[in-house]
């Protein structure tokens, strides 16, 4: 559980529902194939096929439909009650929700899928799609496991498809200006030490729709409980202020302080990440008493802190204990660095060709996947995880 209830941005998205870079990476093995509609005109609306309709973020491609950004030319959910719930509050016809991606694909190839499903269905959402030149978004983290992760990988580079993972956070614009500060500028000097803090009360409390809270809080469909949740979003945001590089360990620990409401998965991580010049903490936690999604990173010489999607503080030491401080308040990015439907319609379309570190990127978050299954692994065992010196992604 990701969204920010609080934002009117999302609110504005989600109505009265309660739900609330640089980016993909082309197949290594060449570039892409053109897929339906390469070089469409921008103005013309993205054809964009939905699988699954239970993820709390799925008011994205709704509002981004309602805006003429995209064209919703179908859903796959088989859930029938979940379907026509969705289908009366954004007035979206019923006859376009199918069983099966072959009942959507029959009825015409989108350009692109977005996935709003449990985490474990995205493998299957990429194996339905790659083989017909058809690319992928699917909402955070990548996928339920690292085997799923590397299968997914091999399919989109066979068949040469985009596969995007969205973040929440990596439309916030604190988040690029402390990447700025970090990486071209030398004020703070190399960075030392980054902290992530992402979360909330916990999606029971917060009051979540049934069929969101069903797979969410089910190790079996999400892979684990605020670790994978909230945990995703730290391992990509240092991964991307890392440049790609990966950690040579991680140390996890968790913990379940809300047996009555998360009686299967954890709802508390600390994820420790040891790099050979830096090191990272991830805090992903049900358990915030105030929703959360902020990062500070250090340098030699101060220190930037994101507090929230606008406001950044730059902190520079003086002597032992002072610092001086200025402050930020961030308008939004340009489009199409803002909104993550803009961005797969830009890439998709050819307009926009980001590289391996953008936070959207397979190869980020094949990283991502790495460190959460390291992360998972950790806490099981109690001990530190050294990952191999070379990937296997």
């Amino acid at each position: 559980m990701t969204v920010p209830y609080h934002h009117p941005v999302f609110t504005l998205l989600l109505g009265a529902c309660l739900l609330f870079c640089t980016g993909p990476s082309w197949a290594q093995n060449g570039d892409p194939s053109p897929g339906p509609e390469q070089g469409a005109r921008s103005d013309v609306p993205l054809r964009v096929g939905v699988a699954g309709l239970t993820h709390g973020h799925v008011g994205w491609v709704f509002g981004s439909a309602a805006r003429g950004d995209v064209e919703i030319t179908g859903i796959v959910e088989p859930d029938r009650e979940v379907a026509r719930k969705y289908c009366e509050q954004y007035k979206f016809p019923l006859s376009r929700v199918y069983d099966t991606f072959e009942q959507l694909f029959a009825a015409g190839i989108p350009e692109a899928v977005a996935a709003f499903g449990p985490i474990r269905d995205h493998r299957a959402v990429v194996a339905a799609c790659a083989p017909r030149g058809i690319h992928v978004m699917v909402e955070k983290p990548l996928a339920m496991s690292l085997e799923d992760a590397r299968e997914m990988a091999a399919l989109a580079r066979k068949h040469r498809i985009r596969l995007l993972t969205n973040y929440e956070t990596t439309w916030y614009p604190t988040n690029h200006r402390a990447y700025e500060l970090l990486k071209r500028d030398t004020t703070l000097g190399s960075v030392r030490k980054i902290v992530v803090r992402d979360g909330h009360r916990g999606p029971k409390k917060i009051g979540v729709p049934p069929e969101f809270l069903g797979w969410l809080t089910d190790p079996g469909q999400n892979g684990a409980g605020a670790l994978t949740d909230f945990g995703c979003y730290g391992a990509n945001l240092i991964t991307w202020l890392m440049e790609g590089q990966r950690p040579r360990s991680v140390t996890a620990l968790t913990a379940q302080l809300q047996p009555e409401n998360n009686p299967r998965v954890d709802d508390e991580a600390i994820i420790l990440l040891r790099y050979p010049e830096a090191v990272g903490i991830i805090q992903a936690s049900w358990n915030w008493p105030i929703g959360r999604k902020d990062l500070v990173a250090y340098g030699l010489y101060g220190a930037v802190y994101a507090d929230n999607r606008h406001d950044l503080r730059l902190r520079m030491a003086r002597g032992y204990d002072g610092f001086d401080e200025t402050t930020e308040t961030l308008p939004e990015r340009q489009a199409p660095l803002n909104d993550p439907f803009l961005y797969l319609k830009a890439v998709v379309r050819g307009e926009l060709d980001p590289g391996p570190n953008d936070l959207s990127s397979l190869e980020n978050n094949l990283v991502v996947m790495e460190i959460l299954d390291a992360a998972m692994r950790s806490a099981a065992a109690g001990k530190t995880i050294e990952l191999d010196p070379e990937p296997t992604n």
